[in-house]
């Protein structure tokens, strides 16, 4: 377990937040190439999303083998203030591994090298797909290096991203989809004027409190068999009209839409333009990724008999939470994530439990070897 904690420290120890580049990914390089990975480090992207630093490292088994990928990212949400300790200083206390990044997800991804150094090279292909850019924008991480794979002709045959799925304790739950995910920015125009002649202005505000309204009250559906309800949400609601005897011109609000496999983003996108639209107003989505679903079957099967194997438990299959990258991976091959407690997530003072580390490490050393004999 030391050693595994030492790895972990050692990622905690490099400060990241999104986007992260330099110094953790030369830590994680000096972690894979001594178990004999290849390793591909690219930047790519420009400013505002950019640019990102990646990594692909690939263990090459025997011709023709399978081909098993972990996935995930070394950036961080920044920490904010009020810890007890320093963030980018590990520290030991108890029973528990403080700072940021512990559970999301250097832990998880120290506990993949850990696991990998279980499995001999000749039990067939391992690769790790590692972003720096997964709490931002997601642009230039994630799906930039699915182009590098497919350029390389490195297809996994499955992929397991380590993202933190479990509640309340390690291994109750596996995600095995997530939904889609829609944000829109809404604006209505007016015409500028003096609150005591209105019959001289035109003002934006009723139309766009109006459309906001129809759209509170859109009931997308009533669920999925494996996805809760879709929903809409009001996130923002801008006028920044300082004058309190003028009628704006503008009148701006953003909504959110977290949407199951019954829709696709361009189908959600479309129906809130058409309501922008019939109140006077404009609407720019932005899909962020579509809902997806890797049906029950062989893959969730392995992954719960090993966690079952080393923690006794059952895990639920389960599609609830935000999204992650696995939105995008899943064109590449089938995807599943699992991975430590996320309650301390994105929280000051963030901590994992070493014992935690060590099991995850176990499970996951039985996943790749149970995927890569078929």
């Amino acid at each position: 377990m030391t050693q595994l904690v030492d790895l972990a420290e050692q990622l905690i120890a490099c400060p990241s937040v999104t986007p992260a580049s330099g110094m953790v990914f030369d830590a994680l390089e000096a972690m894979l190439a001594p178990l004999g990975f290849e390793i591909d480090r690219f930047v790519t992207g420009e400013a505002p999303d950019g640019p990102v630093e990646n990594l692909f490292a690939i263990r090459r088994g025997p011709k023709g083998s399978r081909h098993f990928a972990f996935a995930g990212h070394l950036d961080v949400v920044p920490p904010g203030e009020g810890w007890t300790t320093a963030p980018f200083a590990p520290e030991r206390r108890g029973d528990l591994l403080y700072g940021r990044g512990a559970v999301d997800m250097k832990g998880a991804i120290a506990a993949m090298v850990a696991a990998v150094a279980e499995v001999p090279a000749d039990a067939g292909t391992i690769s790790f797909v590692i972003t720096g850019d997964e709490e931002g924008p997601a642009v230039h991480g994630t799906r930039a290096l699915i182009d590098r794979m497919r350029e390389r002709g490195d297809i996994p045959d499955l992929i397991l991203v380590g993202e933190p799925t479990s509640a309340n304790r390690l291994g109750d739950m596996v995600k095995i989809g997530r939904r889609g995910s829609v944000n829109v920015w809404l604006e209505v125009d007016g015409t500028q004027g003096h609150v005591a002649y209105p019959h001289l202005a035109d003002n934006p505000i009723p139309k766009l409190v109006a459309m906001l309204a129809e759209l509170d009250a859109l009931e997308l559906d009533d669920g999925h068999e494996w996805f809760q309800p879709s929903n809409l949400e009001i996130t923002d609601l801008e006028v920044g009209n300082p004058a309190t005897n003028v009628i704006p011109a503008k009148a701006r609000a953003r909504v959110s839409v977290r949407f199951n496999a019954h829709h696709t983003g361009e189908e959600i996108a479309a129906r809130i333009s058409e309501v922008a639209l019939r109140h006077g107003g404009t609407a720019r989505p932005v899909i962020s990724g579509e809902a997806f679903l890797t049906p029950p079957g062989a893959f969730s099967a392995m992954i719960s008999a090993a966690v079952e194997a080393e923690t006794g438990i059952a895990p639920e299959l389960s599609t609830t939470g935000g999204t992650s990258d696995a939105r995008f991976l899943k064109d590449l091959a089938p995807v599943i994530e699992f991975g430590l407690c996320n309650a301390t997530m994105h929280k000051r003072d963030e901590a994992v439990a070493m014992a935690d580390l060590e099991t995850l490490a176990r499970i996951y050393a039985r996943i790749a070897w149970t995927a890569l004999n078929g």
